[in-house]
């Protein structure tokens, strides 16, 4: 069975855009091309890949399963590529990174502007998601190494080094009532109305845990995806929430925001560098590392 890269890459441009024209458009071929490959593969692999359906092409049920291996394949034959073009030299190539909100907001930007200034040939492409989600794009190797805010954890397809604590802390405004409160308890906090994060968001996930080993509800509460919106609701005067120390150091300095410790069980949390165990670190990687390693000293 001859089943190359390029009969993979029909499958997902097939999924993607549904249309052999299109995808022949794509890869500079003919459609008989396209479509000689198509039966090529459900001749070798003797089941029905594709369907048409109102003049577009639908994967079947056994396409969609070839489907999940072409991505793979094709990412890591895209990546091998990368690898092979950048090593051992600086001048040219590319590196993806993935960050969660709060590296991303306060912490890349400065190693980000460094790093380009002194390597200008390289291309730097950031993609700022939530903890859960760079750590299955790694997973993926859709992305070259993660930076992420996250309590300690443990995969076994992936690498972590903490770059140092991200405490989680409590924020308020200056005029609310647990800003100069001295018996600051769980329950006293608990009781306050809230701003939470996302749903997806790490630190969402720890104030949960935080509410549940006290068995605590939040009386009121409102939910936002965004830290910036959730900074402006707690400046308003009537909200708390729990948020990164180093996301609100500005606010802090100026005087618009009060931060306290969160009493109870300790909420632990990290700045960690991640990468795929079996993604090879080329000098590239191995540079953008030290720098990263480096700006947290």
């Amino acid at each position: 069975m001859n089943l190359s890269l390029l009969k993979l890459h029909i499958v997902e441009l097939l999924d993607k855009h549904h249309k052999i024209t299109t995808v022949a458009e794509l890869l500079g071929l003919k459609q008989p091309t396209i479509t000689f490959h198509m039966r090529n593969l459900e001749r070798d692999l003797g089941v029905k890949l594709f369907d048409t359906r109102m003049g577009k092409i639908i994967l079947t049920d056994a396409g969609h399963a070839l489907l999940h291996y072409a991505g793979k394949i094709n990412a890591l034959a895209a990546e091998a590529e990368r690898v092979v073009c950048e090593f051992d030299t600086l001048q040219r190539g590319s590196i993806r990174i993935g960050a969660s909100y709060v590296p991303a907001t306060y912490v890349l930007p400065a190693v980000l502007h460094r790093f380009a200034r002194e390597h200008p040939g390289i291309h730097i492409a950031l993609s700022v998601k939530t903890a859960p989600v760079i750590k299955d794009m790694l997973a993926r190797h859709e992305i070259d190494l993660g930076v992420i805010s996250t309590e300690p954890f443990q995969v076994p397809t992936l690498v972590s080094e903490s770059l140092g604590e991200d405490e989680l802390v409590l924020i308020c405004a200056p005029d609310h009532p647990l800003a100069s409160e001295t018996d600051l308890t769980p329950e006293r906090i608990a009781s306050s109305s809230f701003v939470l994060h996302g749903k997806d968001s790490s630190t969402r996930q720890m104030t949960d845990k935080w509410l549940e080993r006290g068995g605590r509800r939040l009386p009121s509460y409102l939910e936002l995806d965004s830290l910036e919106a959730i900074k402006q609701a707690v400046m308003l005067g009537e909200h708390v929430s729990f948020v990164s120390r180093i996301a609100v150091q500005s606010e802090v300095e100026r005087g618009m925001l009060v931060i306290r410790p969160i009493p109870g069980q300790r909420v632990e949390r990290y700045i960690y560098m991640v990468s795929n165990k079996d993604r090879h670190r080329s000098a590239l990687i191995r540079q953008f590392a030290e720098y990263l390693s480096g700006n947290q000293e």
